[in-house]
């Protein structure tokens, strides 16, 4: 009867770690996917009833307009530095909470270590991103200049 607790209590103990690992990722491509294909369909749809009402509208220049915009380069750059400081943010916020703990003692040490593992991963992918914010701005610097010029001429 003991052992049959135990086992609850550890599985239990467990749920998080499976929910966060598992589900929560799996939720997230869903989520996203499902938004896709909803704009996807909502643009078919829009063309269908425009082809029905007027069958000699144009439908290259129709769907040019109901498809979304695509991001600038320099948007994209933007994006990839937004997402650098936040991760950083948070992984510098992590890895003082577990210096925190661990020296005054707060939790156990598996909360310190997982604390200290989480906030250094978050540090490094947020230092990643925004190295290649820097590399790809000198990179992209005459593409970016380019898009820029071709934005104010059209305005």
């Amino acid at each position: 009867m003991d052992s049959t607790y135990l086992i609850l209590d550890e599985l239990i103990g467990m749920l998080p770690i499976i929910l966060c690992g598992c589900v929560l990722p799996i939720m997230v491509v869903w989520f996203v996917v499902r938004k896709k294909i909803n704009e996807t369909n909502a643009r078919t749809q829009i063309v269908t009833a425009a082809i029905e009402k007027n069958p000699d509208l144009d439908v290259e220049d129709l769907l040019k307009k109901a498809s979304p915009k695509p991001k600038l380069l320099k948007e994209k750059l933007l994006t990839k530095l937004l997402w650098g400081f936040i991760a950083s943010l948070s992984g510098i916020g992590l890895t003082g909470l577990g210096i925190y703990m661990k020296s005054t003692g707060l939790g156990i040490d598996v909360d310190f270590q997982t604390a200290l593992c989480f906030g250094l991963i978050l540090l490094a992918i947020g230092a990643a991103f925004i190295i290649n914010y820097g590399v790809g701005r000198k990179m992209l610097a005459k593409e970016i200049e380019a898009e820029e010029n071709k934005m104010n001429t059209q305005a």
